[in-house]
């Protein structure tokens, strides 16, 4: 969620009364003397503009009111030409490595980019400052039928058509589509402040990920574990190929459930059965009919035979399953094991026969009789015409249907027999499963390791054949004059290929090769290692960064992509690919509806950058949590927007109240000052112990969070600390230091806390909002080396956990104080005394805040008492408790003007009382309980009840206001 807080005392930065009141106290005794108290500002400002010009990068508060979104593509191009994104082994540790889900090189930026983006180089950024070589290895997919219908799409609108080409021709235009567009989605995703090495960006079709992809189809079949056979598939008509699971979107449509009378061969004419289907036209494919087994309407057709309408009297088996529900349609299922899936297992389970139906391009085929040759839709609708006309139809109902339909070409998916290569995965995916049982790999958030082990218990062969032209091809060669299923090369090249079938067939043999390429997803399960230089494990990345540390992406890919990628990493390299998988959820709209160009309700990363800068987005979709949709909105992102510029106007206060950039010795003495040791800790006054114990908590916690992944828990820890105490308390509580007071020693110290704190901010919330953090870095002067390469504050710091609860009882009385100001409407400006009563402990460190008190309270500080025991005048005081042993007393004369406040009050007193009165007579009504609507009597009740609590308050108050006066 955003973070919204209310106003807090403004940073006074921007008030152009304070720039005037910059206090000379911080200069060195010779500037002070040498120039006016407004000099040093303008120095500042020259040092500043001075450095923005030097590098031509970097742009100071000084001189920006805020952050300009226009300087993040100016600091990333630095950075990347400082070579900071490459791993560095300078400060040891182990590699922390985290391989890129790589997206489709047809792509555009989207939201869920924006989420694997953000995720992924907080985690590279935060692990580069503790120290580890970093790597972070970015690529793109080939997208195999994405890209393919692209250029066929851009060729048509040339007029030419794919198969008026060849192959060739073909794929060149494709590989000159891609050399012009392909780069498109890592610009974008550049935009985003990935810290990726992009000199070691890989392509799935790039020559060594190919032969990479080319050896494991090799190995996997001289292992027994690639096969070639007929199976049903998902096939995309239009397409003309097989599809992945996940290529297969489901839509809920409208359509038509069929109920189709099925006679009892050798029965009466009422001997017959009632199915219902959705689709008619497979029927000419129906080998069985089922019903389940404890169904006594069907007991004593069990074992008989059904004939198929329309089919010349066909036969099939009448049989019992308890995979048939019988609360569906008529309780009878006909069995089509070539057109639909359930079908297909229940075939290959009893031994039934199968029939296709169907040809490649969606139309029937001769197994349908006269039907042959009409397309699957039409023949659907002259179909139950004919059943109609020969009394085998028994009626037509609307039904909602869940329609499969390509993601890429939209068209309707069909369960289809087709001869397809295919993996066998059941060995591969047993390791897989150890893998995760033995903790070798953690799933993050853990309850998807629940789905993972279910999809594995329960996995099926994988067809990894389809029918394109882009792509990997597939390393199999045939014999011409040789039947392909009995005669075949597996071999790692054309020469090798040729080689062995020469050895087998003599020299005057003839080879081709396969037309069909390889599922998209085979090479993506060869990432994390491919992209390393395997299988030429001499290479350095390979000995350096292999095994990865954690695979990041979306938990609906967990098994399409994340399981086999341990699958192929443990067959191939003998180790889990990762040692860590985190999960992240979907973005959603405000509503939480996913979003849709349909629907309107896309947001686009880049619009949004423009808009709200690249920081506010990433901390948005940084607090959602593991694994759960995140729903993104605008108040959102605004509110995160106001962050990134609280943070802007904290670096201009502190700019604006630091010493000369000439008064070195001021800075080394602000720069070195770490507050990390018990002795220097306790040397601080209260407010300034107690925001340093709060950032080392705030250390040591947020360096948990972060290590244990819990981002969101880190982003949200880091922004209460800044916006809450940070800002709206201990700057506001330093300008005693810094405007009213004459100890230099207090204003130096407060400037070293300032500094200490806030540099230490910047680091923890790098990760997260890189650019801003980086530009406010470097408008700090003697910074040695880029916010992005600066270790990682030490955890483990000393605490005083002391002045936390003695700042938190200082906090309370101002609270208290300015609570009762609001109630009495005392004028923001005006002043007021007041008497603090406390224990002697209590007192001892209230009173050195005196000005802390006043500044923060707006009371007079020359008429702030402490005292150990009540005023004379507490009676015509109010009383506070801050806490106990903490209390005080605030003069109502200094507040208000007592007797106009009583009149004010009685007035508003007997107007409550007769709205009050008003509310009771319509509940008191019987017409109006009665009759009106429910949620309308509730809300009078309510109102009711909330008017009688404020005249309760108002009598008390003027009560009190009324005896002070006869007092």
């Amino acid at each position: 969620m955003a973070l919204a807080r209310p106003s807090s005392a403004l940073l006074s930065c921007s008030s152009s009364a304070c720039l005037r009141r910059l206090n000379p106290l911080l200069l060195s005794a010779a500037a002070a003397c040498r120039r006016p108290a407004w000099a040093p500002r303008r120095a500042a400002r020259r040092f500043c503009a001075a450095i923005a010009s030097e590098t031509d990068v970097f742009t100071s508060p000084e001189v920006a009111k805020s952050f300009d979104f226009a300087n993040e593509e100016r600091i990333y191009k630095w950075w990347e030409s400082q070579g900071f994104f490459k791993p560095n082994f300078d400060r040891g540790g182990d590699p922390f490595v985290i391989p890129m889900p790589p997206p489709n090189v047809t792509g555009s930026l989207h939201m869920g980019h924006a989420m694997f983006v953000t995720l992924e180089d907080i985690m590279v950024r935060y692990f580069r400052m503790k120290g580890r070589p970093a790597l972070w290895i970015p690529g793109t997919d080939h997208a195999g039928i994405a890209t393919q219908l692209v250029v066929e799409k851009m060729l048509a609108a040339e007029g030419v058509k794919r198969t008026d080409m060849t192959r060739e021709e073909f794929t060149k235009k494709v590989w000159e589509w891609k050399e012009k567009y392909g780069g498109t989605i890592t610009n974008q995703i550049r935009r985003l402040g990935a810290s990726c090495d992009w000199s070691r960006e890989r392509f799935t079709l790039d020559e060594q990920l190919s032969r990479a992809v080319v050896e494991a189809f090799v190995r996997l079949h001289d292992k027994g574990l690639i096969y070639q056979g007929s199976y049903l598939v998902n096939w995309s008509p239009n397409l003309q190929t097989a599809v992945s699971d996940l290529e297969v979107e489901y839509s809920e449509e409208p359509g038509n459930l069929y109920f189709i009378k099925y006679r009892v061969a050798g029965g009466t004419r009422d001997d017959f059965m009632t199915i219902a289907t959705t689709r008619p036209e497979t029927l000419f494919g129906d080998v069985a009919i089922a019903v389940n087994p404890e169904d006594k309407r069907y007991a004593q057709y069990v074992g008989k035979l059904a004939i198929v309408p329309l089919t010349c009297g066909r036969h099939v088996p009448i049989i019992a399953d308890r995979y048939v529900d019988p609360e569906f349609g008529t309780g009878v299922l006909k069995i089509s094991p070539g057109h639909d899936h359930n079908d297909y297992h229940i075939a290959r389970k009893l031994g039934l026969p199968i029939l296709n139906v169907m040809n490649k391009d969606g139309t029937l085929n001769d197994v349908a009789g006269i039907y042959s040759g009409m397309d699957r839709f039409e023949a659907r609708e002259k179909l139950w015409s004919d059943l109609v006309e020969t009394n085998l139809a028994v009626k037509k109902e609307p039904y909602t249907l869940r329609v499969p339909r390509s993601q890429r070409g939209g068209e309707v998916i069909e369960p289809l027999i087709s001869k397809q290569w295919f993996v066998t995965m059941e060995p591969l995916a047993e390791k897989a499963l150890h893998a995760v049982e033995n903790g070798q790999l953690t799933i993050l958030p853990e309850r998807f390791e629940k789905i993972y082990n279910h999809w594995l218990t329960n996995i099926k062969d994988w067809c990894i054949s389809r029918q394109l032209w882009w792509g990997h091809r597939i390393p199999v060669w045939y014999i011409v004059g040789k039947k392909c299923e009995e005669d075949y090369i597996v071999a790692r090249t054309e020469e090798e290929a040729l080689a062995k079938a020469q050895e087998k067939y003599g020299k005057s043999v003839e080879i081709y090769q396969d037309p069909d390429v390889l599922d998209t997803w085979f090479s993506s399960a060869l990432w994390p290692f491919s992209t390393l230089g395997w299988p030429d494990l001499s290479k350095e990345d390979y000995k350096h960064f292999y095994p990865s540390t954690v695979l990041e992406t979306g938990h609906d890919i967990l098994f399409f992509w994340v399981a086999r990628m341990v699958m192929m990493g443990i067959e191939f390299t003998g180790s889990v690919p990762f040692s860590y998988v985190y999960l992240h959820g979907l973005i959603r709209d405000a509503e939480g509806r996913k979003m849709s160009k349909t629907l309107g309700n896309v947001i686009d990363p880049l619009d949004t950058i423009k808009d709200y800068g690249t920081d506010a987005l990433r901390f948005t979709l940084s607090l959602g949590t593991a694994g759960q949709d995140l729903n993104l909105s605008t108040e959102r992102l605004t509110s995160n927007k106001a962050f990134t510029n609280k943070l802007w106007n904290a670096g201009k206060f502190l700019l604006q109240n630091l010493p000369d950039k000439s008064d070195v010795s001021a800075w080394d003495v602000l720069l070195t000052n770490k507050f990390d040791s018990e002795a220097s800790l306790q040397k601080l006054p209260l407010p300034e112990c107690w925001v340093v114990t709060g950032l080392h908590e705030l250390i040591d916690k947020v360096s948990r969070s972060y290590d244990k992944f819990f981002f969101g828990d880190a982003a949200r820890e880091i922004y209460d600390f800044f916006w809450g105490d940070f800002a709206d308390w201990y700057i506001e509580a330093s300008k005693t230091r810094l405007y009213h007071s004459s100890d230099k020693f207090a204003a130096a110290t407060a400037q070293g806390v300032l500094v200490y704190v806030f540099e230490n901010i910047l680091k923890l919330l790098h990760p997260f909002m890189p650019f801003v953090t980086e530009e406010l870095w470097q408008a700090f002067p003697y910074r040695k080396q880029a916010l992005m390469v600066t270790p990682w504050p030490t955890t483990g710091l000393p605490k005083d956990l002391r002045s936390i609860k003695r700042f938190q009882n200082l906090q309370s009385l101002i609270r208290g104080i300015r609570n009762v100001r609001a109630e009495y409407s005392v004028e923001p400006a005006k002043r007021i005394s007041a008497s603090v009563v406390a224990t002697a402990d209590v007192l001892e460190y209230v009173s050195k805040e005196k000005q802390v008190l006043a500044l923060l309270s707006k009371l007079d500080v020359q008429n702030v008492n402490f005292t150990e025991s009540a005023p004379g005048d507490a009676n015509q005081s109010v009383h506070i408790v801050a806490d106990e042993g903490l209390e005080a007393y605030l003069p109502l004369a200094d507040m208000v003007d007592v007797s106009e406040e009583v009149k004010r009050l009685s007035k508003r007193l007997s107007k409550m009382q007769l709205e009050y009165d008003a509310l009771v007579a319509r509940l008191n009504s019987p017409n109006f309980v009665e009759k009106a609507p429910e949620d309308i009597v509730r809300g009078v009740r309510e109102k009711a009840s909330e008017a009688d609590e404020k005249i309760s308050l108002t009598k008390n108050r003027l009560a009190f206001l009324q005896s002070t006066i006869s007092t």
